[in-house]
């Protein structure tokens, strides 16, 4: 079984990094990982030049390879800070460039749809401010349920500790040690 692990965190100390870390050593112990780091990536972002490319059949092979082997994955894991209310730039460019038609999602004369093999995927953040997941402010998991929708991601599960930027260290830590206990529950059955 395969997982697929984008690590969308930037920073060496990053909490969320710190949550994902023991959650992606505990299912290694069940899944072949494969890992994208998206910091220094230097993914693309989407323009015209590479939308003429695609309507002309024309995608890096490299690319092309990646979205393969991620809508093989029998599992993904993303783990993202909290950036200005959704998660950073270079996780949202890469999904633009794994979003490949007939290799992620497909259509018909009526409608789109996934061509993942994912059953469940799991999303990973940790948010400065005192926002939860399902609050309006928080744009990040409705974007990931959508884009698992045209994917065919199916189940999403979330793992997020909050209101971090404002806490004494000591919560800090306890709150990270919630989430790292969570997703660990999620794990055994994930």
């Amino acid at each position: 079984m395969k997982l697929f692990y984008i690590d969308a965190t930037m920073r060496e100390a990053s909490r969320t990094r710190r949550i994902a870390s023991p959650l992606i050593e505990e299912l290694g112990k069940r899944y072949e990982i494969e890992t994208v780091k998206l910091d220094g990536a230097d993914f693309p972002a989407v323009g015209s030049s590479i939308l003429h490319d695609r309507d002309n059949g024309i995608v890096p092979q490299e690319y092309a390879d990646m979205a393969r082997r991620l809508a093989a994955a029998d599992r993904i894991v993303i783990a993202a800070p909290f950036w200005d209310m959704s998660f950073p730039s270079a996780l949202k460019v890469f999904f633009e460039n794994m979003s490949l038609y007939n290799i992620t999602f497909g259509s018909n004369d009526r409608e789109c749809f996934g061509l993942c093999r994912c059953e469940k995927l799991l999303y990973i953040t940790t948010r400065g401010m005192d926002i939860h997941t399902g609050d309006p402010l928080e744009q990040a998991t409705p974007y990931i349920r959508a884009l698992g929708f045209l994917w065919g991601l199916g189940d999403i599960r979330v793992v997020s500790a909050e209101n971090m930027d404002y806490s004494s260290p000591e919560q800090i830590e306890a709150k990270i040690s919630e989430a790292v206990r969570k997703g660990m529950e999620i794990c055994r059955d994930f």
